[in-house]
């Protein structure tokens, strides 16, 4: 199955952007009469037919539309902390689209050993995961921001922090609900200070822990999501 990314879906008559129309006719070199599918992002997934491969402006036919395709019953957000090495953060970002999320919400923590990212390069990754994995709703990249500013800003649903420091914390796996709306900080890789986590658990916070392991950064945000969504797996 071939996806494309479009912002709009309205009509029943499409033209795909420069950058896709290229990958079409020319690296999976498609043409007239093929069909492919295409996504808003927004949960749109339409079934179409290539009426002009054009290079620059592909002129795509919709055939069929199906509306909030593979929406999820529940919510998932997860802040974190920037990686030194960006390779590290784009496969977290790649990772975690693939399984399921709604929002990343980069963080600059006390320890952050990266304060600068590069949004455009990432909203790219996070797009060409959401094709690869034949998805209709595209992960919202926040802006990145202070721990300090973030932590304050009002939330609907289930908070958790996870962190390194020494202390009971029962397995996220105990906490989350089917069906809830999550959200959950994920610190660098020097972990949260604890003047964070004592902020973040005045606002409402749970600590928590992901497992026995000591993890990276990047994998702790996987593991989350993959945790939130197997509680939620249905069957």
């Amino acid at each position: 199955m071939h996806l494309f990314y479009t912002t709009d879906l309205q009509h029943q008559i499409h033209i795909l952007s420069e950058e896709e129309s290229k990958h079409c006719t020319r690296v999976l070199r498609l043409s007239e009469g093929n069909t492919l599918f295409l996504t808003d992002g927004i949960g749109s997934f339409c079934e179409g037919m290539i009426k002009n491969a054009n290079s620059k402006a592909c002129v795509i036919e919709i055939i069929s539309r199906i509306q909030e395709y593979g929406k999820r019953g529940f919510g998932l957000n997860i802040a974190i902390a920037p990686t030194k090495n960006i390779d590290r953060l784009e496969w977290f970002l790649e990772k975690v689209t693939e399984i399921g999320i709604d929002q990343v919400i980069p963080l600059i923590c006390r320890y952050s050993e990266r304060k600068e990212i590069k949004p455009d390069r990432l909203e790219k990754v996070i797009v060409s995961a959401m094709k690869q994995s034949q998805k209709a709703y595209l992960p919202e990249l926040s802006p990145i921001q202070h721990f300090k500013d973030f932590i304050y800003k009002p939330f609907s649903g289930d908070k958790f922090i996870a962190h390194c420091i020494n202390g009971e914390k029962p397995l996220l796996r105990n906490l989350v609900k089917q069906g809830g709306n999550n959200l959950i900080l994920i610190g660098p890789e020097g972990d949260f200070s604890a003047e964070e986590v004592e902020i973040a658990i005045s606002q409402g916070f749970i600590p928590v822990s992901l497992g026995d392991s000591r993890l990276r950064t990047e994998t702790a945000g996987v593991v989350a999501c993959h945790t939130v969504n197997l509680i939620n797996q249905k069957g």
